[in-house]
């Protein structure tokens, strides 16, 4: 019915959607490792700059070496994520492109400009400026990388909590009121910092691998235990933010995407004192019947700790999938919480005001009534907007996620976390304690958990962008009212042509990295 109703193609919404996440999935390969090494080879200059031993500085060289190899590619992916917006996601971009294009202007400006003056000198910068500048460049480089996925979280936490913007009827547009609103809003300072930290966790499990991978070899042995050391502490320091910020997040979820916490959970039917579910028996390849089944099966759950991590108390009221979509319940704001019925009816009354509101003011002679009803319909519009998004809506079924997958990633993601600090905390204590070179076991585990690590990563973006689903804005713009007038074939086409793209640049980036790696630091 609503591919009728808006003339949508919508074989072409759900291959723009593949698309972007194609896009944003090698994207985020090259992000978080950039962070992550950042950090690391920070340390090593700064060890250098204190102690001028030749060694830190040899060992600061290769770091960046490999830093720069990945920076370089993340670089390409990102920008061909940006122009997405507007190919793919034109009708989205023109909503709100007021809002959302302020923070990746932002990180175009001043962040990336940031990041590539200091990286020349970074890279070529040894002996022509002095010990203290170069440290201060290398620092700087990472300090743009991380400015410029902040302003890159702002904009996706707006997405996910739209703040600080008032619809104008006029124009036809959301307008930004409060920039503070959106750079600072909660779920946006949550999402940074989570995200910095988990990418901190990639950069000390890299260095471990690489670091693992010397041992096993027995080469340059000084440089694997000794950046096996930075690595261990700053991957375990990285864990325990990242756990502290995890509850962070999760509470802000909880308190502004109950749905998405509901997906997560698997919580079908909620209420006080939830317990959090350690693993479930749910089907992963299709939707549960959430309106007849009130829990899944075989479910082996934390008594009280869901509560506690959504509403920091753990007598706290969380809602289920059939709680959200009937209402009623209390909401944190202490307000009732209206049914989808009733968002729905909300919506199209604001989607009809608007339509009356533009056939008013478009009128060439307007009368004082005009003007009169025009004002009252600008009123009515501006108190039922939050809900415009739910005009688009036909179905229950629409505005709930694909349950197994948010279930599933979601466990992924907290499961590995996990295994990476016990991981650090073990590395830790041999490489202080004892001889790590013996330890053949640690060395293939570290090596093992490279790849793990990133898809602890890759599953938390999928639980952060298919637990929204379907908007694009929440509860403002589903995706396919979002998508561009485009036909499926082109989308199609263009999807393909990327896999290859950035299959054939990851293969490149692997195989260069692999090359300096087994070349080693020139000591």
């Amino acid at each position: 019915m609503i591919n009728v109703l808006l003339n949508i193609d919508m074989a072409a919404v759900d291959w723009s959607r593949a698309q972007f996440a194609l896009t944003a999935i090698y994207h985020w390969l090259f992000v978080p490792l950039t962070l992550g090494l950042a950090v690391i080879m920070g340390i090593a200059e700064t060890i250098w700059y204190r102690t001028k031993d030749e060694f830190w500085k040899e060992s600061a060289k290769f770091w960046q070496r490999l830093f720069g190899v990945n920076f370089a590619i993340g670089v390409a992916t990102g920008i061909v994520l940006e122009f997405e917006f507007g190919t793919n996601w034109s009708n989205y971009s023109w909503f709100v492109g007021d809002i959302f294009g302020a923070p990746l202007a932002v990180e175009g400006i001043v962040a990336f400009f940031m990041e590539s003056t200091f990286v020349a000198v970074m890279f070529f910068g040894w002996n022509k400026v002095s010990r203290g500048f170069h440290l201060a460049s290398t620092w700087l480089t990472g300090l743009g990388a991380t400015i410029s996925a902040w302003w890159i979280l702002v904009a996706n936490a707006w997405m996910q909590y739209p703040v600080g913007c008032e619809f104008n009827p006029d124009t036809m547009r959301n307008e930004m009121t409060s920039f503070a609103e959106v750079a600072l809003s909660p779920m946006a300072v949550n999402k940074f910092f989570h995200t910095v930290t988990s990418s901190w966790i990639i950069g000390a499990l890299f260095v471990s691998a690489v670091c693992c991978w010397y041992l096993l070899k027995k080469r340059h042995e000084r440089l694997a235990i000794s950046s096996m050391k930075i690595a261990a502490i700053v991957g375990l320091v990285a864990s325990l933010l990242a756990m502290h910020t995890g509850d962070g997040s999760a509470y802000q979820v909880g308190q502004k995407q109950p749905m998405k916490l509901a997906a997560m959970e698997a919580l079908y039917k909620g209420g006080e004192s939830q317990a959090l579910t350690a693993i479930a028996l749910v089907n992963p390849f299709e939707q549960p019947d959430y309106d007849n089944v009130d829990e899944p099966e075989m479910k082996i759950a934390m008594p009280y700790a869901l509560s506690f991590l959504a509403t920091h108390d753990v007598n706290g009221y969380v809602p289920g999938v059939r709680d959200i979509l009937d209402g009623g319940y209390i909401q944190p704001d202490g307000t009732v919480a209206l049914s989808l019925e009733e968002k729905m009816a909300l919506g199209r009354k604001a989607a009809d005001d608007l339509r009356e509101y533009r056939l008013l003011t478009e009128k060439v002679e307007k009368t004082d009534a005009d003007a009169t009803r025009a004002e009252v319909l600008k009123g009515q519009i501006k108190e039922n907007m939050p809900y415009f998004g739910y005009s688009y809506v036909n179905e229950r079924e629409q505005v709930v996620p694909f349950i197994p997958v948010c279930f599933y990633s979601f466990r992924v993601m907290v499961g590995l976390g996990v295994l990476f600090m016990l991981f650090f905390i073990v590395a830790l204590y041999l490489t202080y304690r004892k001889d790590i070179t013996r330890y053949r076991w640690l060395h293939i585990v570290g090596i093992c958990l490279l790849p793990l690590g990133y898809i602890a990563s890759e599953a938390g973006w999928i639980v952060a962008e298919m637990g929204r689903q379907p908007w694009t804005i929440q509860d403002m713009l589903p995706t396919w009212a979002g998508v561009s007038g485009i036909g499926s074939g082109s989308v199609m086409l263009t999807f393909f042509v990327f896999l290859v793209l950035f299959t054939v640049l990851l293969s490149v980036e692997i195989n260069i990295m692999l090359k300096q790696i087994k070349k080693g630091p020139e000591l």
